[in-house]
């Protein structure tokens, strides 16, 4: 069974209590210190005094960032299918002879 554990996050000036699996844990530590991070870069390049749009702000680039490599990783594979198709097609040419 899974070790549950009881951690709290600072996003934002605010604290959120979770419970979480163990495993889980240094995933989480790490988004919330990049959100933080994130946070700070936007409150210093732009004139945003509320947080709320600064964290939807964060939330955009994380979520563009996301959609962003799963777009690579789509054209990665059609790349790598076309050229295993035409390996497979070189094969089968040469074990007809």
């Amino acid at each position: 069974m899974s070790e549950k554990l009881k951690i709290k996050l600072s996003i934002g000036s605010r604290v959120y209590p979770l419970t979480i699996e163990a495993h889980q844990e240094e995933g989480l530590r790490k988004a919330a210190k990049s959100i933080e991070a994130m946070i700070m870069q936007f409150e210093r390049s732009y004139s945003v005094r509320d947080k709320q749009d600064v964290l939807a702000m964060c939330a955009l680039q994380f979520a563009s960032q996301v959609e962003q490599k799963t777009i690579n990783k789509d054209v990665n594979n059609k790349v790598v299918e076309q050229k295993l198709k035409a390996l497979n097609a070189i094969l089968d040419a040469q074990l007809s002879l």
